[in-house]
């Protein structure tokens, strides 16, 4: 399951009716604007584990770091706590408040959404993209395979398992099937 898919999927959508009802939007926006950033910031986090000592920085914030309480709990996932955490987050994966401001003018031209809305919704999107990928860590042990395989001087496969994380089918996108997945799930 990729990270997009674990957070539309959570609680049967419970985090996606959540950042809309916070931000003042449809869920069919929320779903636009996740579908957009996920993806985006995926790509980033990915390219960031590449770097030298990426991977290492990586996991070190995972396992430090609780983030999966984000997707777990939704109250958790749009606090003031998360906000910060979110601008933390996105700090380390996009580099700074310009790419920030750029993937925002961009998801903001591509959802006909205002970019200060969409500035707003960004740290939101970076913990939950932390939770998932802490979430998805966690189950079937995934998490202690990356670390035994970094402890074992394996990080290029370490790297690949992340990826698959990232982008499960490997075509680059996985949007237009996951937005009709979770509409159908979430307009019921």
């Amino acid at each position: 399951m990729s990270l997009l898919e674990t957070i539309l999927s959570e609680r049967s959508g419970e985090l996606v009716k959540s950042m809309a009802k916070s931000n003042g939007i449809d869920i069919n926006s929320a779903l636009s604007v996740l579908g957009k950033l996920i993806p985006s910031l995926s790509q980033s986090l990915n390219q960031n584990s590449q770097s030298s000592g990426g991977i290492e920085a990586l996991m070190k914030a995972m396992q430090k770091g609780d983030h999966q309480r984000y997707v777990q709990r939704s109250d958790e996932a749009f606090s003031s706590a998360a906000r910060e955490d979110g601008n933390s987050i996105l700090g380390h994966i996009l580099g700074g408040k310009e790419a920030s401001r750029n993937l925002a003018g961009q998801v903001a031209s591509e959802t006909g959404l205002g970019a200060d809305l969409i500035k707003k919704m960004l740290p939101q999107a970076a913990a939950l993209l932390m939770g998932a990928l802490g979430q998805q860590g966690q189950s079937g042990g995934a998490l202690s395979q990356l670390t035994s395989m970094l402890g074992g001087g394996q990080k290029s496969q370490a790297s690949s398992l992340l990826g698959s994380f990232l982008d499960r089918d490997k075509d680059g996108s996985i949007i237009d099937d996951l937005m009709a997945m979770a509409a159908k799930q979430l307009l019921r």
